[in-house]
């Protein structure tokens, strides 16, 4: 696990106090000893298996169900415990995600990367902003639930939360560009994340500009997960019909 890269990447990135960000790097580190290099297993399935051992629902807790992670934990709140390492977890697969580089520094590259991920953030955003003033065009049916704002969860944000004509929950995540196979393992994990919370059906729809071949393999055999594509559009006119 690349700890330091990881660390300033928290500060950075996601704003997160030196405090809070040692907090997540810790508990990364701890599942790492536990679970093998985290690098490896985000190489292998998007650190989907790792994800998987520290689910545990409200409904687990009522049921006192056992500990489903290879960590032991003591006399704190075995859910709250288990939440706390699985978004440390998200954390490094998200900071992965976003292609780090782990060579050296290289002043001139690593601001070229910034100014790419800035440029891909506002994309996703003006993307989430049409989506939302255009969800029917998305799915007939389609009706927006979360009053306006990414919904948060164990995992991480929702882009956006909608039900469908049937009464599912429909997960809605975003990305610019082409999705890669983390996109999918993303969108399950805040799917199961709902799942804990919520009862009734839950399905997801992964929307980018397109789909890498191991992205359209991984969501081949998860039947509640869709994949749409979006396209950008110009429309040109004369610069005095413009101000006119």
């Amino acid at each position: 696990m690349e700890k330091e890269k990881f660390r300033a990447w928290l500060e950075k990135q996601r704003h997160q106090t030196k405090e809070t960000a040692s907090s997540r790097v810790s508990d990364a580190a701890r599942v790492e000893k536990y679970y093998g290099n985290l690098d490896e297993h985000h190489e292998k399935d998007g650190l989907v298996h790792v994800l998987g051992q520290h689910q545990y629902s409200a409904d687990d807790e009522r049921k006192n169900a056992p500990n489903p992670s290879k960590i032991p934990i003591g006399g704190n709140n075995l859910r709250k415990s288990l939440a706390s390492l699985k978004q440390a977890i998200n954390l490094y697969r998200e900071y992965r995600e976003q292609n780090i580089e782990t060579l050296g520094p290289d002043p001139v590259a690593l601001r070229d990367e910034d100014d790419s991920r800035t440029r891909l953030l506002g994309l996703e955003r003006d993307l989430q902003t049409a989506l939302r003033d255009n969800i029917e065009q998305l799915e007939s049916g389609l009706e927006i639930i979360d009053g306006g704002v990414e919904r948060s969860i164990d995992s991480g944000f929702i882009d956006i939360t909608a039900q469908d004509a049937a009464g599912a929950i429909v997960v809605i995540e975003l990305k610019a560009g082409a999705a890669r196979r983390d996109a999918v393992a993303q969108i399950l994990s805040y799917m199961g994340d709902l799942a804990a919370e919520d009862s009734g059906p839950i399905r997801g729809i992964l929307v980018a500009g397109d789909f890498d071949r191991k992205a359209l393999a991984a969501a081949r055999v998860v039947p509640a997960l869709s994949l749409r594509s979006y396209r950008i559009s110009f429309e040109f006119s004369a610069a005095e019909d413009a101000a006119g």
